[in-house]
């Protein structure tokens, strides 16, 4: 790891100062803050115009023996004055233990304004108490080259203050004009929407946020390091003013940080994907100690929960080359119902989960469980030793409750409980991620996305990448036979490139076993969950997306077109100099064949990496995709 610290500077600063100002380290962001507002510009346009920024807090109740003035909280962030500011910049390098990319840059320029209560006739009451010793709030701004993060901190205070946040008054006022990619659930569908004629059609929007600015410029908005605060989504305030939504009051005692804000910006929408790291980087590293037994792999699904048809899976598993089985819901009772007991297995099942982990285990095959959050939150601390001693590789958390603090505390706080016991997570349903796999590595994978269980098209899944995928890695349960999937088996295919889950389910809805020995298979076989270097090539959002990875000197790629066909050009500057075997996997309909998918072998030169490489021309058939995998040749 390299860890850079440039200088670290703090100013006592006179009333009535200037504007604030932040500029990334390549110049090209720059935040200005003045007061409880701020504006973002990049490369010198404006990319969000003066919005607001601040907290609503309410402590009414809590001070009620204080004698505070009824009127004192109508604005809490009102009186805040600027007392002094630090500014820091960091360079880092570091390793996780997995991920899209082996090495990942923390570069950022950091200023840190410190706010107190003012003295307007509301700091100090009838008998002596001074809001300014205890009421104090911290703007703190991140300027990243991948973009700009911001987050409210609550120092210390002698007597650990309470405060009950009732909401946000941070805005985003974008350009008009601007247009959004509007979805109002974590698995829901996408609609594009003008941010001016939105205001009645428009409740809530999920985030990431994918916007585009009138002069072509892409924006997302996104929310990192959120663990134990209230969700925030997005609704309009107004025209072209986005301001965060909470979905409940959060409760906290300084001192506190509240989750980033980040915003994004791109002249390609691929620029947004190339820099998502910076989600991973606004939270804080993993615990010391052994993390050797967090795993990322493949996983296949048991449809057949009895003896028979577990074991077989475990034995399709070992062939095809994936890691782990996972027994989904069912096998401890009916998840939705209390009595349902999630230590022991069933009585109408015909097996052991002790037998079924020790044959999984002498085939190379670890073991997941899917247990719904009904029995999770009332056997958690039964349930982690015992399925340690079982043998069980990891659980998947069913239903979550997501949004209030109380739920996103308590599942935060479950996912570190199984650290302890060396299980890894995969948390279904509305759950986003904030980054917060850099603190706990054995949180794989999450949904939270429309993923294969829903069957969308092709203008969904093109989209996805520049959206959802930006906040994490995503569950998205991929199908390849089931006649419900919309798209072809080229596009199905190119998935495993294109949509990163450090744990990756194949063939999720298929019936068991149904693959005849397919050779456009191998690329699922082949391409791995975690990658060294990851880079996206192309694309346009719901048009088309072409994704690259690399896995030591092999590179993965994944071509998806939306329900148009289109020709794609794929270039090969992304390669090292050297010569490369490339086999392509492309949809052609006129194949006598069940799946439709022809593989061909040819070879790439790269003479220099100071030469462009000679780019790969493909059609891509409606709906459809490809998929290449190059191999390094000596």
């Amino acid at each position: 790891m390299r860890r850079t610290i440039l200088c670290v500077l703090a100013f006592l600063l006179p009333l009535g100062i200037p504007a604030q100002q932040l500029s990334s380290p390549d110049g090209k962001y720059c935040m200005t803050i003045d007061g409880m507002s701020y504006s973002v510009t990049y490369n010198n346009k404006v990319v969000v115009e003066q919005s607001r920024l601040g907290v609503d807090i309410d402590n009414r109740l809590f001070e009620s023996a204080l004698a505070v003035p009824r009127g004192a909280y109508e604005d809490w962030c009102s009186d805040l004055e600027l007392r002094s500011e630090e500014r820091t910049a960091v360079d880092t390098t570091w390793m996780p233990l997995y991920g899209e990319n082996a090495r990942i840059r923390d570069h950022f320029n950091q200023l840190t304004l410190h706010y107190e209560k003012g003295s307007n006739g509301q700091g100090t009451v009838s008998d002596g108490y001074d809001k300014r010793k205890y009421y104090a709030m911290d703007i703190i701004v991140r300027a990243y080259d991948e973009g700009i993060a911001f987050r409210y901190h609550f120092p210390e205070t002698s007597n650990g203050l309470f405060l009950h946040v009732t909401g946000e008054q941070t805005t985003f006022k974008m350009p008009e004009g601007t247009r959004a990619w509007y979805e109002e659930w974590a698995q829901g569908p996408y609609q594009k929407k003008t941010l001016g004629d939105a205001e009645a059609s428009w409740y809530e929007s999920e985030r990431p946020l994918l916007l585009q600015l009138p002069n072509g410029m892409f924006v997302a908005l996104l929310e990192a390091g959120m663990k134990d605060y209230a969700r925030g989504k997005f609704r309009l305030k107004g025209d072209n003013e986005l301001q965060v939504a909470m979905y409940g009051c959060a409760d906290i005692i300084s001192p506190y940080d509240t989750p980033w804000r980040v915003i994004m910006v791109g002249e390609k929408a691929v620029d947004l994907i190339n820099n998502k790291e910076i989600v991973l980087n606004l939270n804080g590293e993993h615990a010391g100690g052994d993390w050797s037994w967090v795993r990322p792999g493949k996983a296949f699904r048991s449809t057949r929960l009895n003896r028979e048809g577990i074991m077989q899976s475990i034995d399709y598993c070992a062939a095809f080359g994936f890691d782990y089985v996972e027994l989904d819901a069912g096998w401890y009772g009916p998840e939705g119902k209390v009595e349902s007991d999630a230590t022991k297995v069933a009585e109408t099942r015909d097996f052991t989960m002790p037998e079924i982990c020790q044959y999984a285990r002498s085939k190379g095959i670890g073991v997941w469980v899917y247990v719904n959050q009904r029995a999770l939150y009332r056997q958690l601390d039964e349930l982690l030793p015992l399925y340690k001693e079982w043998g069980i590789s990891g659980i998947k958390f069913g239903f979550v409750h997501i949004g209030s603090q109380q739920w996103s505390t308590w599942l935060h706080e479950a996912v570190a409980k199984c650290a302890a016991y060396h299980l890894m997570i995969d948390i279904h349903d509305e759950y986003r991620p904030t980054g917060l796999s850099r603190t706990f590595p054995h949180l794989l994978t999450q949904e939270g996305i429309r993923g294969n269980e829903e069957m969308p098209d092709a203008d969904h899944n093109t989209l996805l990448p520049f959206t959802r995928y930006l906040c994490g890695p995503a569950d998205y349960t991929l199908c390849y036979f089931n006649n419900r999937v919309k798209n072809t088996k080229g596009h199905q295919l190119a998935m495993a490139a294109v949509y990163y889950s450090p744990l990756q389910f194949y063939f999720w809805y298929d019936a068991p076993f149904v693959d005849k020995g397919e050779a456009e298979l191998q690329f699922w076989k082949d391409c791995p969950t975690t990658f060294d270097e990851s880079i996206a090539l192309d694309g346009i959002p719901g048009e088309y997306i072409i994704q690259a990875r690399r896995s030591a000197n092999d590179w993965f790629v994944g071509c998806m077109t939306n329900t148009q066909g289109r020709t794609v050009t794929v270039p090969t500057d992304f390669l090292p100099a050297g010569k490369y075997e490339v086999t392509i996997y492309n949809d052609d309909p006129t194949m006598d064949s069940r799946t439709k998918v022809r593989a061909q072998t040819q070879i790439v030169k790269r003479a220099s990496n100071r030469k462009p490489g000679k780019p790969l021309t493909l059609y891509l058939h409606p709906s459809g995709g490809a998929a290449l995998h190059f191999k390094k040749l000596p």
